[in-house]
């Protein structure tokens, strides 16, 4: 499975063959500076998104995996 098969943070926290700690790398990676929007520090864009999706809702999927 490639990362462009996700479009969103929670498309990767609600996928149900992936491990937690894998969701958790990948969302991880999604939040990381190296990911980040020139000139819009809150929105990231990961190589493999079409498009960008706001810093907020990568940790929100994050935290949804805790629950």
């Amino acid at each position: 499975m490639s990362l462009s098969h996700f479009e969103h943070p929670f498309d990767v926290a609600r996928h149900p063959s992936l491990e937690p700690e894998v969701k958790r790398a990948i969302l991880a990676s999604w939040a990381s500076d190296a990911a980040a929007v020139p000139g819009q520090p809150a929105l990231r864009r990961p190589p493999a998104l079409k498009r960008p999706v706001p810093l907020d809702d990568v940790f929100a999927a994050l935290r949804s995996l805790d629950r």
